[in-house]
């Protein structure tokens, strides 16, 4: 149960004063519909109010807070023309003006014969200054309160930085006092704030340096979001730790048929992680392990090896896939290995039906068939295994922390892999993976040829075209990717549709094929099995296809408006040619101009194909909200701390949640109670129901 004292902070925005239902809508685009998410939801600039010159000393263009006597109001003959209200002070004259201006409303807020404070920019026309809507008008006793340095909150269609400012106002009055859930040591160290103290100097920012995330207020929020991230994984870790696991040790003879029949010798990283793989099947714990390599680094291969040692212990392994497609592609990788072993395999995805259904259903029961490859469908009821040891998950980012945990569900100390072919940054690692042991597959496999990346400009298209025209005569097969599937107003993007039609026209209908992500799954499949086996020799797509079909003869890579893209993104996209013996060329297409960043990322991807890097200096280059579009994936979105800042910070909260975990595992002290309402406080209540209550 959350603790009451958090209670106020998990009620619905519309608790606040001034949020009605329309504005907590809006709100609720914005940041959420919570008063918390208002909470987190902090300054990007601010407004320096403090500048109070007389009229006659305010420059142009600058924000000032003038006090002025008003001298008469001026209305427009005309509607449409600006309503004047002329002021001045013992220096000068300065004329307000306001468009579409409701003149009771601005009589009673500038009576002629008062004195007057107004704040807003200042503009020199001709002769006259002058002051169009002034962003604030008051009396001479608000003067301190208008005199001040204010916030600019991100805000969205329909929302004034009034309303939100007074919202956001209203939710930090109902943030209670905390009990401090970090070491006071620790703190002093840092020179941060308390937790209540940082949110309101995070939120009263005094110069632009307050608004560095670095700053002492935000460094301190960020660091607490971290800390209950790592303690929420570690957590989990231990829970999966906990649960009874078994030791499979295998004899070794199948692997040994399968290494002998191999054409290529293993890399050392795939030798150096079937090793930990094994130590940690044959070990007491529950295996929780991820494999991570780039696209081709010969994952499956590390992973057949791992199931062959399941069914040398007289057990069962299953391969899932999240799509019926790569499932498919998995079992032709597979199934020869598992032949030249002696071993039955089979597939089971949602296609199958009927008789065929029947016998693999039975086959798992029974154990006949010791291996399975499949799609989520193997997880789902009425699918019953003899005694599997070992379930292996592949593109992991695909499913989140919690789908991990249901797996063991299937078995008796099931064991579980998960295969990324998204090489993830070491911070992201940490922040996702970290109920995880990591092995890393470095090398690409002997015989792999380096793609030839270039960078050209969208007026070069045409010469695209006849590029790709001049492949085709040569039999290559050719992806062409676009980043949205219908032509958006907003966007000057290529939909795909529309390129697919044009190309159609210019190579020829039958040559041409279609695939994106509106379409239904087996429409999708068909379209992508089409390409495989020819015709068509071109693919137009979205990125679908980042993660999918092995295409052999698949030589050339087109993507336009290659800038609108993630770096990683790019190195998944390119990953797609390159897999057989013939050279390959991947042709980034972008619209000038490039800003900085964009050059940067198109640059990093012509100079390497090492995907660590690129994940890396994708981190660096666009921080981690954005990276691997983490909003649709099992990834998790910080609200304060940012990875590509915060790394340090998250190496020490890591540090931090192991220690308190060794010191107090239940979390019963009173810093442990504390730590308690911070992992609520950061929503990780499923963390929290893994303690003993106390």
């Amino acid at each position: 149960m959350r603790p009451e004292i958090l209670f106020p902070l998990f009620t619905p925005a519309t608790a606040l004063p001034g949020v009605g239902p329309r504005i907590a809508k809006t709100i609720e685009r914005l940041a959420g519909d919570r008063v918390v998410d208002l909470v987190w939801h902090l300054p990007s600039g601010i407004i320096d109010r403090r500048f109070a010159p007389k009229v006659a000393d305010a420059p142009t263009g600058v924000i000032a807070t003038i006090t002025l006597r008003v001298e008469r109001h001026q209305p427009p003959p005309n509607p449409r023309l600006p309503y004047k209200v002329r002021c001045a002070d013992e220096t000068g004259r300065l004329v307000l003006v306001f468009f579409h201006a409701h003149a009771d409303y601005l009589r009673r807020a500038l009576p002629e014969g008062e004195t007057v404070v107004v704040s807003g920019r200042v503009e020199h026309f001709g002769r006259e200054i002058q002051m169009s809507h002034p962003d604030h008008i008051g009396t001479v006793e608000e003067l301190s309160r208008l005199q001040a340095v204010e916030p600019v909150y991100p805000l969205t269609a329909g929302l004034t930085p009034k309303t939100l400012a007074k919202a956001v106002t209203g939710a930090l009055a109902e943030t209670p006092d905390l009990d401090e859930w970090n070491e006071p040591a620790f703190l002093a160290r840092q020179g941060w704030p308390g937790w209540r103290a940082a949110l309101q100097q995070a939120h009263q920012p005094q110069s632009e340096s307050d608004l560095d995330p670095l700053s002492p207020a935000r460094a301190r929020l960020a660091y607490d979001e971290l800390l209950a991230n790592q303690l929420g994984l570690a957590l989990m870790r231990r829970s999966m730790r906990r649960l009874p696991g078994r030791k499979i040790r295998g004899d070794g003879r199948l692997r040994r048929r399968v290494l002998e029949a191999l054409p290529f010798q293993l890399t050392e990283s795939q030798k150096t992680s079937a090793k930990e793989i094994a130590a940690d099947m044959a070990s007491d714990g529950r295996m929780l392990r991820l494999v991570q390599g780039d696209v081709g680094s010969g994952k499956t291969v590390v992973a057949v090896l791992s199931m062959l040692a399941a069914v040398e212990a007289g057990c069962q392994a299953a391969l899932m896939a999240p799509t019926e497609l790569l499932a498919r592609q998995h079992l032709a990788t597979v199934a020869p290995l598992a032949n030249e072993a002696g071993i039955p395999i089979a597939l089971l995805t949602g296609r199958e039906k009927g008789a065929a259904r029947r016998a693999v259903l039975e086959g798992l029961a029974d154990g006949q068939i010791p291996l399975v490859v499949g799609t989520h469908a193997l997880f789902q009821e009425g699918v019953e295994f003899r005694d599997l040891a070992l379930a292996v998950i592949d593109e992991q980012h695909r499913f989140g922390v919690h789908q991990r945990l249901t797996l063991a569900a299937k078995g008796r100390g099931v064991d579980v892999l998960v295969m990324t072919a998204t090489p993830i940054p070491r911070t992201l690692m940490l922040t996702s993976y970290g109920d995880m042991d990591v092995s890393r597959l470095l090398e690409k496999p002997a015989g792999r040829r380096p793609v030839d990346t270039r960078v050209l400009p969208s007026a070069r298209l045409d010469d695209v075209v006849a590029a790709v025209r001049r492949s085709l005569d040569d039999k290559a097969k050719v992806y062409w990717v676009c980043p949205l599937v219908e032509e958006s107003e907003s966007l000057d993007v290529a939909a795909a549709e529309d390129r697919h039609a044009e190309l159609a026209a210019t190579l020829g209908a039958d040559r041409v094929g279609l695939v994106h992500g509106r379409m239904k799954g087996a429409d999708k499949d068909a379209a992508m099995r089409r390409f495989a086996e020819g015709p068509p020799s071109v693919l137009v797509a979205t990125t679908v296809i980042e993660v999918g079909v092995d295409v052999p003869d698949a030589t050339v890579m087109v993507i336009e408006h290659a800038e609108r893209f993630g770096l990683a993104q790019l190195h998944q996209l390119r990953g797609r040619i390159g897999r057989g013996d013939k050279p390959s060329t991947c042709l980034l297409l972008y619209q000038p101009p490039l800003g900085d960043t964009g050059r940067a990322r198109l640059n990093i991807l012509r100079e390497t194909d090492d995907g660590f890097r690129i994940a890396e200096e994708d981190l660096r280059l666009r921080g981690a909200g954005e990276l691997l579009g983490t909003r649709q994936s099992g990834l998790p979105e910080f609200r304060v701390a940012d990875l590509a800042v915060h790394g340090e910070l998250l190496a020490a909260a890591r540090d931090d949640a192991m220690l308190v975990l060794e010191r107090d595992a239940e979390l019963t002290t009173p810093r442990g109670q504390a730590l308690r309402t911070l992992l609520y406080l950061f929503e990780r209540d499923a963390a929290v129901r893994l303690l003993r209550a106390g």
